[in-house]
Parts: structure tokens; C-alpha cells; sequence
């Protein structure tokens, strides 16, 4: 028997829980049907994952630029905020969103993590959570959580046609679909208004004062994490202009080009309270300044103390981390204490300097794929390293950071060097044997062009050689996933995928090999081709040997290697490994949350 959803658009997808496990397939509107497919024969009633892979095909129809640095290509009259604003009016959003309790973080780095950190302890505090983040890695749902949970296929496409119905009927030459983050945005506030969560964390996508979440007037309180140097051709390329930027969820934007009985002039966050953590002097007296100016109450936060954690460890690895648990540990407090359930949780005044139990629980069960992630990767499945044993050990692990700018790429190699610090016994060589295996720690490496690789690479070769760790081999990759597609995490891998322009990963190798050896590296020029057969792969010993001891005369470089595809490398790696049952490999994925998507996407298949 096929169950069916019906897709209305009328405001009627915000049902109780208990109707919820009923529905197992949608049916969406033919007027739908047709836009995306065409008329297709008995398109009407389609199972699930027909229809869930339609939303990702009308999703990837809203990505408006090719690559990241690209200019937005979103047409019609209005900016940006102005169209926000709109979107939500036609969703009859505006006045529910004002009834959410929401925590709004910015930041360059730690944000995502910061705002992990929030959702867990509230949830543990017994409140109804919402959390709004991105990138996603694998599946768009990851984006949007519901109780710690990533939304199910079932609530996903019910709200996600409801919006799409209504903004695509109202669609102008002034007034197009909205780009893709601004869909996801207001898909997140229609979920979790529909759901009635008591708390909603909204982690800033880009900058803060344009960004498409800072249609929030009133949130209880504002948080920024570390501010770096990234997407400098939006931002700015000094940190206090960045600073200005992120400062921006500091004031609601307000609306000029609608009716002016329908919006305050101007409507500050007056009075909303914001955290910050430690930032370098020229980013600091910004966001000081910036505060003062609209009288918002600015504290800076210290990273959390370990001892305050009584033992128990973060669940988010890293230094780092502690600063990010001790932003997320001010803001979930100033929320409690702000919406009156500081008083509720704490029985003696006295406790206020402890952490709660519940703090403590959310802060070593947070998660947050891709941020210094280990995956143990066997021959029958790949696990998570909070799945293994400490006894547990693979022949293949990998190490998945999406570090991509110099701050978080210092973070990751930190990290990095920390965990295979243990299985080390020399910290100048690139061979250890830890219980009979020789370990090798290798990078697989990749990021987006608008990245500086100059910066990049050599930022992570020193930051690991300073704790003693040294890459005996880089390979360098194409990712699978593009910018201007949306894909689900069971969504086919292209067959073609050695059918690519692999010039920027030979730009890649070119560098690492002049860090490596101090000079411009030789690479073969006669093997940059468009296409790679498998055979072109390097042979198992190349992995096997001391970048420095192999032949002076090859002109193939020693110590990397281009790869023509990530599946195959991931394969390769496998075998290796299979071919050499002494070896374990180390192999750290980092520079591009992209990479790191792909390779969590293959090793679960």
C-alpha cells in the first residue's frame, strides 16, 4: 500500500508530533511537478526519495553563482535584506519569528562549533531545540536540527514545498525565488516556528550585517566567536573591517523601501546582551566601538577552564574548543537567566559558580561533523572514533578537519599533531611502529581557489613540524561535490569523475614541493592531462618509501602526488593498506569542507 502526503500550501504543514510517524510519502502540487520535471506521466504521486531527490534539484536551481568569489547573479530591485524581508511577509513569518527565543552567533571561526555546544546543553537542560547551521557535509538536512537530531525526510519536504509553493506563485521580474542560503534560512525559521521550539541557535552564514539571518529583531542574546581573515572579497581584507561585518547582528536591519507604518524606522538590538571571545586588539576596539554606539552590553569571555569540566572530556577535540565551550557556556546562561529558567535550574544561588550537570553533559556530547573528526576506517565499515575502544586500531584512519583559512588551518594541524603524538616514538621521523606497525602520516589535500594555498600549506607544515609531526606524502584531489549542485547523502557519484581539469591541483603540488624542499619543486608536466585511467595511479611503494630516499633522477616529485579522482584515492588508500598489512596509515583531510563531505560521503558506502 503507498501513503501519500498532500502538499499544501496553506500553513497546514505545522502538525503534531504524533501525526508525523503516519506519513511516509508527499505528494506534491502537478504545477510543482511541472516546473521541475516538465509533464511527466503520473508525476503526482511519487515515493519519498523521488521526491526528496526534486527538492534537491529545485534547491540546486537557486545556487546563483558558479564558484565561490563569484558575484551574486539575483536579480530584481530589491537588496538582499530588503527581498528577506519580503520572503517572510509571504510566509506570514514576520510575527512568528518574533516569538522565537534565539541565539545568534557570528564569527569567523568556532562558530558552528559554538553553536553545537549551545544546543547540547540546553537540550540537556530539558528545552526544545532548533539549531541552524552550515555548510552541510553530506545531506542539506544536516543543516536543520531538531532535538539534536538532523530533520527527517518526511518534515524536511513538507515545509520545504509549503515555502516553495507560496514564494514561487509570488515570483516577479522585482522579486525572484531568493538564492540559496536565504531558502534554507527561512526554511529554518518556518520549521522551527511550526515546531514550537524554546530555543532556536541561528549561527550567521556570512559576515553578520548583510547576512540573510539578520532579519532577527530581538534575540535574547548575540554572540561572536574568533574573527580571522576569510572571504576577504565580501568582508574586507583587514580584520576591523571584518569586525564591522560581524558586528552587524549587533542592530536589526531595518526596512525603507515597504510601507514605513509597517517597520520602525530603526530598530536597534537595544539592550540585547553579546559575548565575545578574546579577538587581536584591531578587531576588539571595533566590536567595542560598534557596541557602544547602539548601547549594547559587550562582555568578553574567557576560554572555559578544563578543571571546570570535572574530568570529563569535550566532545568537540581541540584547543580550540575551549574557547568555543566557554562563549557557548556565557550565551546558554544569559539565555536561561533572560528567558527566567536560571532560577528553575539552579536549587542553591551557590551553584552558579559550578557548571550544572547538564552543562557538563552537553559540553561532552555536542557533535559536529567534519571539525577534528576521526574515522577508523575497516574493511567492513568505518567508524567514528567515539565508536571505538581505546584498544580499537585500523590500518587506515582518517583525520577530518575543513580548516580553510590560516587561523583554523594552525587549529587543525595543532590538533592533528596532538593525536598521532601517542603512536609516535621519534618525533623527527615519518615511520613509527606502534604495536607492530609502521605508522605514516599522509595529507589529502584540497581547497577552493578563492583560498591562498601560499598561505595555506606552509601554515600547516610548520604548525605540525613544530610538534614533531612531518608528512612523509601529500596527495592532492579534486572533490566530487560542485558549487552549483545540491546532493543528497544517497545521491548517485558521477561515473565521469576522472574526466576533470586537474591544473589547480598541480598548482597545489607545485607549492608543497618548494615547502618540502626548499625550492620549486619538479613536477611532471607530460601527466597533466584532462584524463586519468586508474592504471595512472601510483604504484603501492610510493606510499611505502621515504620521500627522501627515492631516486634524485625521477622527475615524478617524491613527496606527493596528484590523484586523478577521490574515489579512486580512496580505493588506492584501501589497497595499500590491504597490499601491506604492517602499515598504518595516518592520512589527514583538511582545506576544504567539500573534501571532507566527499570522503565521510564514500567511507560510509
Amino acid at each position: 500500500m503507498t501513503v501519500m502526503f498532500t502538499m499544501e500550501a496553506n500553513g497546514e504543514s505545522c502538525l503534531p508530533g504524533s501525526l508525523w510517524k503516519k506519513r511516509q510519502y508527499a505528494k506534491m502540487s502537478s504545477q510543482t511537478m511541472e516546473n521541475m520535471k516538465g509533464n511527466i506521466e503520473g508525476s503526482e504521486e511519487l515515493p519519498l526519495s523521488s521526491s526528496y531527490e526534486m527538492a534537491m534539484e529545485a534547491l540546486s536551481s537557486l545556487i546563483t553563482r558558479q564558484k565561490r568569489g563569484d558575484r551574486s547573479s539575483v536579480g530584481g530591485k530589491y537588496g538582499k535584506l530588503d527581498r528577506m524581508l519580503m520572503y517572510l511577509k509571504i510566509l506570514g513569518l514576520e510575527e512568528k519569528i518574533a516569538g522565537l527565543k534565539i541565539i545568534h552567533v557570528a564569527g569567523t571561526k568556532g562558530k558552528g562549533s559554538t553553536c553545537a555546544f549551545c544546543e547540547a546543553i540546553l537540550r540537556e537542560c530539558g528545552f526544545r531545540t532548533g539549531l541552524f547551521i552550515s555548510p552541510h557535509l553530506i545531506d542539506v538536512r544536516e543543516r536543520i536540527r531538531l532535538d539534536g537530531l538532523d530533520i527527517s525526510e518526511e518534515k524536511f519536504l513538507v515545509h520545504f514545498w509549503n515555502c516553495w509553493n507560496q514564494l514561487k506563485e509570488k515570483v516577479t521580474n522585482d522579486l525572484l525565488m531568493p538564492p540559496l542560503f536565504q531558502f534554507l534560512t527561512i526554511l529554518a525559521f518556518e520549521i522551527f516556528t511550526c515546531e514550537e521550539v524554546d530555543v532556536a541557535i541561528i549561527e550567521v552564514g556570512l559576515g553578520g550585517k548583510n547576512d540573510s539571518t539578520n532579519v532577527i529583531k530581538e534575540p535574547v542574546v548575540c554572540g561572536i566567536a574568533s574573527l580571522g581573515m576569510d572571504h576577504t572579497e565580501t568582508l574586507g581584507d583587514t580584520l576591523g573591517k571584518i569586525a564591522s561585518h560581524k558586528a552587524g547582528i549587533f542592530n536589526f536591519y531595518f526596512q525603507v523601501l515597504l510601507n514605513w507604518a509597517d517597520f520602525f524606522p530603526l530598530l536597534f538590538k537595544h539592550q540585547i546582551p553579546a559575548f565575545t571571545v578574546p579577538q587581536l586588539s584591531e578587531a576588539m576596539d571595533v566590536l567595542q566601538l560598534r557596541a557602544s554606539e547602539l548601547e549594547v552590553p559587550l562582555e568578553v569571555v574567557a576560554p572555559l577552564d578544563h578543571k571546570q569540566l570535572k574530568g570529563l572530556k569535550l566532545s568537540l577535540s581541540g584547543d580550540h574548543q575551549f574557547t568555543n565551550a566557554g562563549l557557548a557556556v556565557s550565551l546558554c546562561k544569559c539565555w536561561l537567566q533572560s528567558t527566567g529558567n536560571w532560577e528553575k535550574l539552579l536549587k542553591n544561588a551557590n551553584q552558579e559558580d559550578d557548571m550544572m550537570e547538564a552543562f557538563l553533559r552537553g559540553l561532552s556530547t555536542a557533535r559536529l561533523s567534519g571539525r577534528a573528526q576521526i574515522v577508523y576506517d575497516t574493511p567492513l565499515k568505518s567508524y567514528n572514533v567515539s565508536e571505538v575502544t581505546e584498544s580499537s586500531s585500523g590500518d587506515l584512519i582518517f583525520y577530518l578537519d575543513g580548516a580553510h583559512s590560516p587561523e583554523s588551518m594552525d587549529a587543525c594541524a595543532r590538533w592533528f599533531s596532538n593525536v598521532v603524538k601517542g603512536s609516535r616514538n621519534s618525533p623527527s621521523s615519518s615511520f613509527v611502529k606502534v604495536e607492530h606497525r609502521i605508522s605514516k602520516q599522509i595529507l589529502l589535500f584540497n581547497c577552493m581557489e578563492v583560498r591562498d594555498p601560499h598561505i595555506l600549506l606552509p601554515q600547516l607544515v610548520r604548525t605540525c613540524a613544530s610538534s614533531g609531526t612531518h608528512f612523509s606524502k601529500a596527495l592532492f584531489v579534486p572533490s566530487i561535490s560542485t558549487y552549483n549542485k545540491v546532493t543528497s547523502g544517497d545521491s548517485i557519484i558521477p561515473s565521469d569523475l576522472s574526466v576533470r581539469d586537474l591544473s589547480w591541483q598541480f598548482n597545489l603540488q607545485r607549492i608543497w614541493e618548494k615547502i618540502i624542499h626548499n625550492k620549486d619543486g619538479v613536477v611532471d608536466e607530460s601527466s597533466k592531462m584532462n584524463k586519468f585511467h586508474p592504471l595512472n595511479l601510483p604504484p603501492y611503494e610510493f606510499l611505502y618509501e621515504d620521500g627522501s630516499s627515492s631516486n634524485p633522477a625521477n622527475k615524478s616529485p617524491s613527496f606527493s602526488a596528484v590523484m586523478p579522482s577521490l574515489p579512486l584515492t580512496i580505493r588506492w588508500l584501501r589497497d595499500c593498506v590491504k597490499e601491506n598489512p604492517s602499515l598504518r596509515l595516518q592520512v589527514l583531510v583538511t582545506g576544504s569542507l567539500h573534501l571532507v563531505g566527499d570522503v565521510l560521503k564514500l567511507l560510509r558506502r
